[in-house]
């Protein structure tokens, strides 16, 4: 006898999406996550556009990650056209990059994967019982927008940022007052430490190829090399060589493999490549947590973000210090920009890997864009994971089998509106 499963409306993701599982005799013989997302032509509506325009459009794709593709966007002109970005710059987007991952990490772990491990719906519903703790994440929450607001003029599409560097600063003052903030956040930190130390975490392991910016001096988040969990390394304008989009026909986002198949990036990913990148207090939060640091569940992608969070805070703790001690007398560049070439820019986003490659012609104007999400490179990983993980849960009931496949889910958190372009 068959069964046909259908999971609708898959729910705590950004985007629209179903699972079907189809079984004969006890045995899967089919199962498709299927996106049904309307398909968004992005990278079309670039081309033609002036390089002084591209990033502030680009943005739009992303709501939760404008940022990411506001600065891959801004570093792949900016390499296209010999531009440089002073080290104040610099260090202001490093600082302005931590704010977002934090954002999107506490947004997806309190909002999105809390209900789960608490048996509730969503967040809110816990506000009875449990009214401290949506509290503090709301309090949390406001203090990572208060990174991006203070940085790049307000939480989402930031207004500040131009191609060179910054075209405002935040005075001093701003940013003494950011860093007495985040200081005050440390107990919720702790305290959230603390809550995701008692969850009990469903058993599963698959070995994954993990895909990240290498890390240098510190741990990655902008840089010019990929490496792989496997050891090898290629360059960022290499990435076409390296990784090959695709269609299927059950959905309409794209998804992206290697030669050895499918990989995986984000938090797991980046941790599994460069855990001796981690700040001090991360460090004894993975050891707390007692993460896997190879990344082999992807249950625990949980604990990963919430180890990045802790990373970031402190990273940015450090780059306020930085900035308060140097000074920002240059936020912008004194280039100027060639007639026209190809650029190629490559971030840590908060779900992974992002690309950006544009191609613009001597007048300024883009000719060529490809855009390539964190979440189509995710997607094939997520696929080839409910298949190793269906044959397992087949004898539960129905209800505890969607909930645990969907529980895997949200673990990577997709972004799949980014995904369909």
């Amino acid at each position: 006898m068959s069964q046909r499963i259908k999971l609708d409306y898959l729910t705590r993701i950004e985007g629209h999406a179903q699972l079907i599982i189809e079984r004969k005799a006890g045995k899967v013989t089919g199962c498709r996550l299927e996106v049904v997302e309307t398909p968004r032509f992005f990278e079309a509506l670039l081309q033609g556009r002036h390089y002084r325009d591209v990033a502030t459009i680009v943005a739009r794709v992303c709501g939760v990650c404008s940022i990411s593709h506001t600065l891959a966007s801004l570093l792949a002109t900016e390499n296209a056209l010999g531009i440089e970005v002073p080290p104040a710059a610099q260090l202001l987007r490093r600082l302005l990059s931590y704010g977002e991952i934090v954002q999107s990490h506490l947004l997806q772990l309190y909002f999105m994967a809390v209900p789960d491990y608490l048996g509730a719906a969503s967040l809110f519903q816990l506000l009875d019982e449990r009214q401290e703790l949506v509290a503090r994440a709301l309090r949390l929450k406001r203090v990572a927008n208060r990174i991006c607001e203070v940085v790049g003029g307000r939480p989402i599409h930031p207004v500040t940022t131009c191609l060179g560097g910054f075209s405002a600063k935040p005075e001093a003052g701003q940013l003494k007052q950011l860093r007495q903030e985040l200081v005050a956040a440390l107990p919720d930190l702790e305290a959230t430490v603390e809550l995701f130390a008692e969850f009990d975490y469903p058993q599963f392991s698959r070995q994954r190829v993990a895909l990240s910016l290498q890390a240098e001096e510190r741990y990655p988040l902008h840089g010019d090399s990929l490496i792989f969990s496997s050891g090898e390394k290629y360059p960022v304008a290499e990435y076409r060589r390296q990784i090959e989009e695709y269609l299927l026909p059950h959905s309409t986002a794209k998804l992206a493999r290697t030669q050895s198949g499918c990989y995986m990036v984000g938090s797991q990913a980046r941790i599994c490549n460069a855990d001796g990148h981690l700040s001090p207090m991360a460090v004894k939060v993975a050891d707390a947590l007692q993460l896997d640091r190879a990344g082999r569940n992807p249950f625990e992608n949980l604990k990963a973000r919430l180890v990045e969070v802790i990373h970031y805070i402190e990273a940015a703790l450090h780059a306020i210090d930085d900035l308060l001690q140097r000074g920002m007398h240059r936020i912008s560049s004194n280039s100027t920009p060639a007639a026209g070439g190809a650029g190629t820019a490559a971030v840590e986003a908060p779900r992974g890997l992002l690309f950006h490659r544009y191609e613009y012609d001597p007048q300024g104007f883009l000719q060529q864009a490809d855009c390539v999400i964190p979440t189509a490179q995710n997607l094939a990983s997520i696929e080839a994971d409910i298949q190793l993980l269906l044959p397992q849960l087949l004898e539960l009931p129905e209800e505890q089998l969607r909930k645990r496949l969907e529980m895997l889910i949200r673990a990577y958190d997709p972004c799949l509106s980014c995904s369909t372009h």
